[in-house]
């Protein structure tokens, strides 16, 4: 049985100045091993949650458990450098007059030469930079630059990582080729994480457990499919899935929406409501006999290699998107009917 590698409990921070607290009450726990992905857009609170659990921030309530040692609560306060983390900025935080295995050893001081350079050495082949212990971060690529971060903060061997948007400053395909790279070093190390994007895709590439975060509060935590496939709220859909939401009308367990009719078995008291029907489940199929008033058509189609995506105008001249696979090419200007699953559906209350 895994062991609680965090525990945070009623987290609150509020800046000097604001009115609005940056993180509102927020508690969450992980399990030992894994890796938490914090996703949400900028300004929700995710990197200050972040810096609390590190302790570079204060919060004025609640408590944060490392492993078993309680680093912060009202009377208790562990500085950063004893809580047994590590850190990789988005900025990788380099020294630069420094060699790799010379950045890499900084945070082992305290071992024996022979411990230092067998330690070095481990992480640097982890990383795949074996070669690279004599250059300087300026001689390596930032790919390279990150992995040397992620090396010199794995070295310590700490209970719990902070990853601080690693990966966002560098260009697309080295991200796609390092988000799984960062994922398989942290678990062959048996490292806990937390990992800190504002990127969908890539929290749901990487994390074990995605948290969703808006305007200081965790809207919802749980496995990249659960988060994916159930979001409870309008603001979890809208922000992790490519999803399309419509005005509905509840009639008994039917809902009405102008491009069909769905039977859901979810409870609302509200009679009125969003409907949520994500892109990849919509299917097209050509329809020679709609009525002009009646028509859905495509207005725009998009090539994306291994998909289309195809923006749809519907009878009222809202704008929704379907993703097909590439088998099947249908023309801008026609006019499709739709069919969806009704267990691909969601509805929110208006």
């Amino acid at each position: 049985m895994q062991e609680e590698i965090l525990r945070l409990q009623n987290i609150t921070k509020l800046f000097a100045g604001s009115k609005i607290p940056a993180v509102n009450n927020v508690s969450l726990r992980l399990k030992e091993g894994d890796i938490l992905g914090l996703l949400g857009p900028s300004g929700c609170g995710k990197t200050t949650l972040l810096r609390i659990v590190g302790g570079f921030e204060y919060p004025q309530t609640g408590e944060v458990i490392i492993g078993k040692n309680k680093v912060y609560c009202p009377v208790t306060w562990i500085p950063p450098e004893k809580r047994d983390v590590g850190i990789v900025f988005q900025d990788y935080a380099l020294f630069p007059h420094l060699t790799v295995t010379e950045n890499v050893a900084f945070g082992l001081k305290n071992s024996n030469q022979i411990s230092l350079k067998q330690r070095v050495s481990e992480v640097l082949n982890l990383v795949k930079l074996e070669n690279f212990g004599k250059r300087y971060p300026y001689e390596l690529s930032g790919g390279q630059q990150q992995r040397v971060a992620l090396a010199r903060a794995l070295a310590p061997k700490p209970k719990l990582m902070l990853l601080d948007e690693p990966l966002s400053n560098l260009d697309i395909q080295v991200r796609l080729q390092l988000r799984e790279e960062i994922r398989d070093i942290l678990k062959f190390a048996g490292t806990s994480a937390i990992f800190i994007t504002h990127d969908q895709e890539e929290a749901l590439a990487i994390a074990d457990v995605v948290g969703v975060m808006r305007q200081g509060h965790l809207e919802q935590i749980g496995t990249p499919e659960l988060i994916y496939s159930h979001p409870i709220s309008r603001f979890v859909a809208e922000f992790v899935t490519q999803a399309n939401f419509l005005p509905a009308l509840r009639q008994g367990n039917l809902w009405q929406t102008e491009i069909g009719t769905f039977e859901l078995e979810e409870n609302h008291a509200q009679d009125r409501g969003e409907i949520m029907i994500r892109q990849e489940d919509l299917i097209l199929e050509v329809d020679g006999d709609a009525d002009a008033d009646a028509q859905i058509k495509i207005t725009r189609r998009h090539f994306l290699g291994r998909e289309y995506r195809y923006c749809l105008q519907t009878p009222s001249g809202r704008e929704i998107h379907a993703r097909t696979m590439t088998d099947i090419v249908l023309p801008e200007g026609t006019s499709v009917k739709l069919s969806i699953a009704d267990d691909a559906v969601r509805i929110f209350p208006e």
